[in-house]
């Protein structure tokens, strides 16, 4: 028997072993015209906008491939085994395969047989040499996804593409064995078994001529509602504690409910009371702009569109509201949304319709763990502060994974001093050292690669409070590291603007330096008004005397991207430090801040600060005070010619600098003024 005949005896094996019958009879052009006719069916090719853009694909056909913006020209047949990058996450991009989808879109749109064959000799390139489970589980369980939904490109119903039917029956194959590769080598929890359970569900939809494609659709559907249930917090957040990754696994979870639908397959409630939970999130972190904010790990990307499928599936109307920023549906009860158990709280202005939605002010405070895995980032009582259109105190983001380079990035990143929040003595909020990576990581071997190397910091809201002129929260955070508490009060003051109260206090001396990072659109365009900072939409100040200083600093939307952006920051040493700083939204030209303050006697002779905020804008002047006893004995304190007896109280004057308008918290008292009480939690 000579190797042809042997190659075409072994082909036969494996389809009596693959495929049903009568699909196990058929040769490979029988085969391939039966993947060309009408079947049962239905799955739409889903294209990743960044990886399948026009020009990076075209670059394919002659051998450049981009990734993370870093490009290298390899040659034919691809090194698949080896990485050209120093980071891995590149070479984890090459493995995924989304490009094979644009070489789809690239195909059906024009027609040139250059990208069906490129197509081919890409994926029979990788097959030669690549065991099924290279790098990681989850690098196998996209391209599976990302292989089937190019066959479906370039073989679907009625479609003629230039493709050999025997390189067909091998892609065919290649795919069921790496899936029964992912069925066996699952990541045990957390996002990557989310996106490899879809695969394989994905797969059995796909392939109903396959065998084994019923275990697949049982399997994975018995699977996820098990990886949901372990995944999801009682709040709705993913445990990663990943604004982004959250994201990503809830449009896994949303995939394989979609499939499961289309394809008859019943779905057990638990997992629809899940998504439902995880969509509340999404619903209340999604910015104005339609954009989540990257709270540890990830990219800040717009995932309205899954906001919109749950509407459509659940029937839920504020969802809808979200997903289309006004213009339809019907808006969601309240204006401040707790997550305990993951610690993200959000406080909003207002719900408007469009166009309106847009404008509305919105925060998001990380007042919780570091999350399970290794995406938390050091940033407890960090914050991001979107207004006017445009987010204006910014999380940094990650950038890279990588740890190559003159400079660790990764490492900038992740810690304290990247984050808007204290830092102490310039260490991060957890321990984090070098260590070898482990045996058997994707990352280069003998290489050394940060970890945590200590326990997370203590994090708790001690409370919050909702008013129409008022609503606050307060976060404690205790590192292990060190040994400064750090309390922050911030109080969204009659819909307009905020008050960041921070308190440390330590028995020993300690560097504290408070950062606030603004946004890649403030570079160049920082000015100085007095004792205050103009930033395009932003006006920041401190008392007078506790100057914030420009320093610079870099917010990173997507991994790969670095962008100059300044940050404001003020350092203290000592003990103790105190820290206030009002950020006010606005884009007058003419707007001025001023903030004072004072100190306010207490009825033992305590000493305390209040602040004197001026906003002076079109010539028309706003005073607005603000007390915040920093966890002094309870007691009576004398304010603006008022006796008041509480924690916080947050007031407006007039002219002649009586108070006219009081909020506070319940069981508080102020006698010479009004006082209005806000609604609080614990």
């Amino acid at each position: 028997m000579n190797s042809g005949q042997q190659r075409e005896t072994q082909a036969v094996a494996q389809a009596a072993s693959v495929f049903l019958p009568p699909f196990d009879a058929l040769d490979d052009a029988a085969l391939l015209a039966h993947f060309r006719s009408a079947r049962p069916v239905f799955v739409d090719p889903v294209a990743d906008p960044e990886e399948t853009r026009p020009e990076k694909i075209d670059a394919l056909l002659a051998g450049r491939f981009e990734f993370y913006g870093e490009t290298h020209a390899l040659p034919d047949p691809l090194p698949w085994l080896h990485n050209p990058s120093v980071d891995v996450e590149w070479h984890i991009l090459l493995h995924k395969f989304y490009y094979a989808v644009g070489l789809g879109l690239a195909w059906q749109r024009s027609g040139d047989a250059r990208y069906a064959q490129r197509w081919a000799q890409l994926i029979d390139g990788w097959m030669a040499v690549t065991p099924p489970g290279f790098i990681a589980a989850d690098v196998t369980g996209r391209r599976v996804q990302n292989w089937i939904y190019s066959h479906r490109q370039f073989v679907g119903p009625g479609i003629a593409a230039p493709v050999d039917a025997g390189f067909h029956r091998r892609m065919l194959l290649s795919l069921h064995e790496q899936v029964e590769h992912l069925c066996a080598h699952l990541t045990p929890k957390r996002n990557h078994r989310t996106l490899e359970l879809m695969a394989i569900l994905l797969a059995g939809v796909a392939f109903p001529e396959m065998k084994r494609a019923a275990f697949w659709r049982e399997f994975a559907l018995r699977e996820t509602v098990a990886n949901v249930q372990a995944d999801l917090l009682p709040d709705g957040v993913h445990c990663e504690l990943s604004t982004d990754y959250h994201h990503l696994a809830l449009r896994n979870w949303l995939h394989v409910r979609r499939l499961a639908a289309r394809h008859g397959l019943p779905v057990a409630p638990a997992l629809d009371e899940a998504l439902q939970r995880a969509l509340g999130f999404s619903l209340h972190v999604h910015a104005p702009g339609g954009v989540v904010p990257s709270f540890s790990d990830g990219d800040a990307r717009d995932w309205r569109a899954l906001l919109d499928e749950g509407a459509t599936l659940f029937g839920r109307e504020d969802l809808r509201f979200v997903a289309s920023l006004g213009a339809a549906g019907t808006p969601p009860a309240t204006r401040m949304a707790h997550f305990a158990d993951s610690g993200y709280h959000v406080i909003r202005s207002d719900w408007h319709p469009a166009p309106a939605f847009r404008q509305a002010q919105h925060l998001v405070f990380d007042c919780g763990p570091l999350g399970e895995g290794n995406h938390g980032h050091f940033d407890a009582l960090s914050f991001e502060l979107f207004a006017q259109g445009r987010p204006l105190v910014v999380d940094p983001g990650r950038f890279t994974y990588s740890e190559a380079g003159d400079t660790n990035w990764r490492v900038h990143f992740r810690g304290t001093a990247a984050h808007n929040t204290v830092c102490v003595d310039g260490l991060t909020q957890t321990a984090y050292r070098p260590k070898p990576v482990d045996t058997g990581s994707r990352h280069a071997s003998g290489a050394l690669r940060h970890r945590i190397a200590g326990p997370a910091p203590d994090t708790v809201l001690l409370e919050a409070a909702s008013h129409p002129a008022l609503d606050l929260l307060l976060g404690l955070c205790s590192s292990h590291a060190y040994d400064a508490r750090h309390e922050r009060c911030i109080a969204f003051v009659d819909g307009a603007f905020w008050i960041v109260s921070d308190s440390l206090r330590a028995p020993t001396t300690h560097s504290y330096t408070l950062r606030f990072q603004l946004g890649a659109e403030a570079q160049g365009a920082l000015l100085e008004q007095g004792a205050a900072w103009r930033s395009p939409g932003l006006c920041v100040a401190a008392p007078v005397g506790e100057a914030l200083q420009v320093v610079p600093g870099w917010v990173s939307p997507r991994y790969g991207q670095r962008h100059a952006a300044p940050a404001l920051q003020a350092q203290v040493q000592g003990h103790d430090a105190d820290f206030d700083t009002v950020l006010w939204p606005t884009e007058s030209l003419d707007a001025a801040l001023a903030v004072q303050r004072y100190a306010v006697l207490g009825q033992t002779g305590a000493q305390a600060w209040a602040l004197r905020i001026e906003r002076r804008e079109a010539g028309v002047a706003q005073i607005n005070g603000w007390f915040h006893a920093r966890g002094a004995a309870p007691q009576a304190w004398l304010i603006a010619g008022c006796h008041f007896r509480g924690r916080w109280l947050a007031w407006r004057e007039d002219d002649s600098g009586r108070i006219v308008q009081a909020v506070s918290h319940a069981g508080a008292s102020l006698r010479g003024a009004p006082l209005q009480v806000a609604e609080g939690r614990p």
